[in-house]
C-alpha cells in the first residue's frame, strides 16, 4: 500500500474524498511553467513569480516535477493502518529572524509602504527551524498520519517526497483549479482560533461581525477578482461567503468561478500568487516583500500543481497554496514558514505574537515536538449549518456589488450609446485594470489594456482611462508618475475624453491645480458612504493620498470643474469637467455597491452618442 520510500512519491487526500491518492514516478527539474508536462505533480517555488515580470529574491529553489508513472488510491481508514504512529521530536527550535528584527521590519512596512501608498496589505514571513530526530521520511509519514486522523476542513492533506526534501501539510486553501474549462479560485481571510472540538458559537458570531475581519476578506476578494478577470472570458462570479472549519481554526472564504479557454499552465502563471500570502496590489507587493524580507521564500506561499486530463481529454489543474506546511530536508532539517498580514491597523508587537501563534498552531496540528494523541478525532457538528451563522455570512454580501455576485454570461449590460467605442486603459501597476477591462467590455466598449511603459500613441481612441496604481502622486519626478502625468497632460491638451481612477485621479487633480495630501488614516480597503454628485452611494477606497478643495466648483485652465467631496475635510471623492472625470474610489471594486452604474453614467457623459447624419 505504501510506495517505495526510497523513490519519489506523493500522498494526497483532497477535500471531499475519503481516499488517499498514492502517486509515484520520477522527479525532474524544469525552468518554467510552460515546461511542466501533463500527468504530473509540481512543487512550484515562489521564485517562479519572475515569469510574471515581478520581483523576488531568487534563492534557486527548483521547480521540481514528479512525472507520474503510477497512481492508486486507498480508503483513508485502511491507509492509516500502515503509517507510523510514533511521536516526532525536535531539537534546537528557533525562528530564523529574531522577534526584535521582525518587529523592526513590521514598523518599516507600516511606515514606508502602507503609509506611503504602496499598497493595502503585505505579508512578511519568517521561518521556524529545527532539527528532526530519526529518519526524515519516517517522521514525515508520522506527521501525515496525525493530519489524516485529526485535521478536518483541509483542501489538501498531502505529503510529497522528492528525494532531496519532503513537504507535509494540510492547507486550507485552493489557489486555482480548472476542470472542464471552469476556473475556480478560493480567497480565504480571517482566522478564529479555538482549542478544538466545537468552537463557541457566540464567539464565532462576534468574529463574523468584526469589521476588520470583513474588510480583510473583501480586500483579498478584490485582489483575486483581478486575477479571475484576466483569465476568465466572462470575468468571475463571487460565490459565498462560507465558513471553513478546521480542527483548531475557523476561516471565512469565498469561491470565484469563471470560464476560460487558456492552457492550464497559463492560468497558473497569470494567477501567481495569492494575495493572502503576498499582499495587494500583487506586483508592488512582490517588490515590498523582496525589499524587506531580503531572502528567498522557498516554496512558501507558492503552490503544488497537479496537472492532468479528464476522460474527454480536457486539461485539468488542481493547485493548493503551500501554507500550513513543514519541509524536512534529507539531512533532517525542518522548516515551517509562517507569515503575518500587515494592514493599516497592525502593530509590531501584535504581528510578532501572530507569527508565534501561527508557528505553534502549525506545529501542534502537525504533531511535531509533542507526543500525538492517539486515534482519529470524533466527528464534531459544524457551525456552518447553524441559522444564525448562515445569517451572519449572508449579511456580509449586503453592501457588496451585485455585479460581481451574478453570472455575467447570462446578463447583458451593453449600453447602445457606448457600443463599439474604442477605449485605452493605461495600467499603472495595479491589476484592478483587469476588472475595469471586464466591466467596460460588458458595457459594450472595445477595450485595449496597456501598461504605462508600453503606451506609444493616444490616437484613435474615443476614451482613455488612467488607471490606479501604488505610489505617492506628489513625487512627480519618479518615472511612473512623470510618465502618467505626461499622458494625462496630453489628454487634457487634446481634449480627448478621459476617465481617471485612484492614482490616475490624483495625477489629474494635480494637473488641474488641486493640492494633494497624505491622509492621516489611509483608506486602504475601506468601504464608505458618500454623496456622488447628489447621489448617495457606497464605494470602496484603496488610497493613502487625496486631493482637497474648499468648494464644490472651481475654474481651471481646462474649463469649469465640479467636485464631489467630503464637506467635513474637503477630500475630493470625484471630479468632472468638459472632457474629463476622475474618481478617487474604485467603481470596479466589489466594495462599490453600484459601481457599474456609476461607471456607465460617467462614460455616457464623456462619450455622448454619435451624431446621426
Amino acid at each position: 500500500m505504501l510506495p517505495d520510500l526510497n523513490r519519489p512519491f506523493a500522498l494526497l487526500r483532497r477535500e471531499g474524498r475519503d481516499v488517499v491518492e498514492v502517486l509515484a514516478g520520477t522527479v525532474e527539474t524544469v525552468e518554467s511553467l510552460a515546461d511542466i508536462p501533463s500527468e504530473s505533480l509540481s512543487l512550484v517555488p515562489f521564485r517562479q513569480v519572475r515569469e510574471r515580470g515581478f520581483e523576488c529574491v531568487d534563492d534557486g529553489t527548483p521547480l521540481s516535477v514528479l512525472r507520474i508513472s503510477s497512481r492508486s488510491s486507498c480508503p483513508v481508514s485502511d491507509f492509516l493502518a500502515v503509517l507510523p504512529a510514533g511521536p516526532v521530536s525536535l531539537r534546537d527550535g528557533a525562528f530564523d529572524v529574531s522577534d526584535d528584527e521582525y518587529a523592526s521590519i513590521v514598523s518599516e512596512v507600516l511606515r514606508d509602504e502602507i503609509g506611503r501608498g504602496e499598497g493595502s496589505n503585505f505579508v512578511i514571513h519568517r521561518v521556524f527551524t529545527a532539527g528532526v530526530d530519526g529518519d526524515p521520511v519516517a517522521a514525515a509519514l508520522a506527521v501525515y498520519r496525525r493530519l489524516l486522523e485529526r485535521e478536518r476542513g483541509a483542501y489538501w492533506t498531502f505529503l510529497v517526497h522528492t528525494g532531496e526534501r519532503t513537504l507535509v501539510g494540510a492547507t486550507p486553501e485552493r489557489h486555482v483549479s480548472v476542470e472542464d474549462g471552469l476556473v475556480m479560485m478560493n480567497p480565504i481571510s480571517g482566522t478564529f482560533r479555538h482549542p478544538g472540538g466545537v468552537p463557541d458559537k457566540e464567539a464565532v458570531l462576534r468574529f463574523l461581525a468584526d469589521r476588520k475581519e470583513i474588510d480583510e476578506l473583501s480586500m483579498v476578494l478584490d485582489e483575486e477578482l483581478k486575477m479571475m478577470a484576466t483569465v476568465a472570458t466572462e470575468g468571475g462570479q463571487v460565490i459565498g461567503p462560507y465558513l471553513k472549519e478546521m480542527a483548531h481554526l475557523v476561516h471565512t472564504e469565498y469561491l470565484l468561478a469563471g470560464r476560460s479557454a487558456l492552457d492550464v499552465r497559463d492560468v497558473l502563471r497569470e494567477t501567481m500568487f495569492a494575495p493572502t500570502v503576498v499582499g495587494s496590489p500583487i506586483e508592488n507587493a512582490c517588490r515590498v516583500v523582496a525589499r524587506h524580507e531580503r531572502r528567498g521564500r522557498g516554496y512558501y506561499g507558492a503552490v503544488l500543481a497537479l496537472i492532468g486530463t479528464d476522460e474527454a481529454g480536457r486539461q485539468t489543474l488542481d493547485a493548493p497554496i503551500l501554507i500550513r506546511t513543514a519541509e524536512i530536508s534529507s539531512a533532517g532539517r525542518l522548516r515551517v514558514p509562517v507569515g503575518a498580514t500587515l494592514v493599516r491597523h497592525s502593530t509590531p508587537e501584535g504581528e510578532v505574537r501572530e507569527t508565534h501563534t501561527k508557528a505553534a498552531g502549525v506545529l501542534t496540528a502537525l504533531g511535531l515536538g509533542t507526543a500525538p494523541a492517539s486515534g482519529p478525532v470524533p466527528a464534531a457538528p459544524l457551525l456552518a449549518a447553524d441559522p444564525a451563522v448562515q445569517g451572519a455570512l449572508v449579511a456580509r454580501n449586503a453592501t457588496l456589488a451585485p455585479f460581481w455576485l451574478q453570472d455575467h454570461h447570462t446578463r447583458s449590460l451593453a449600453t447602445p450609446a457606448l457600443a463599439g467605442r474604442r477605449v485605452l486603459i493605461v495600467d499603472a501597476e495595479d491589476t484592478f485594470t483587469g476588472m475595469l477591462h471586464h466591466q467596460l467590455r460588458i458595457l459594450g466598449l472595445d477595450v485595449v489594456l496597456e501598461k504605462y511603459t508600453a503606451v506609444t500613441t493616444l490616437d484613435g481612441y474615443d476614451l482613455v482611462v488612467l488607471g490606479p496604481g501604488p505610489g505617492d502622486p506628489r513625487r512627480v519626478e519618479e518615472p511612473k508618475m512623470a510618465a502618467m502625468r505626461a499622458v494625462a497632460e496630453q489628454l487634457l491638451d487634446s481634449g480627448t475624453p478621459t476617465l481617471a481612477v485612484c492614482l490616475g485621479h490624483q495625477l489629474l487633480s494635480g494637473l488641474l491645480g488641486l493640492p494633494l495630501r497624505r491622509k492621516a488614516n489611509p483608506y486602504q480597503g475601506m468601504q464608505r458612504d458618500i454623496v456622488f454628485f447628489g447621489r448617495p452611494t457606497t464605494v470602496g477606497f484603496y488610497s493613502t493620498f487625496t486631493a482637497t478643495h474648499p468648494h464644490d466648483r472651481f475654474s481651471s485652465a481646462y474649463g469649469e470643474v465640479e467636485l464631489s467631496r467630503d464637506p467635513a475635510n474637503g477630500d475630493v471623492h470625484a471630479l468632472r469637467g468638459p472632457t474629463f472625470a476622475g474618481v478617487q474610489f474604485h467603481p470596479e471594486s466589489v466594495l462599490s455597491y453600484d459601481g457599474i452604474d456609476l461607471l456607465r453614467g460617467l462614460l455616457t457623459t464623456l462619450l455622448p452618442a454619435p451624431a446621426v447624419s
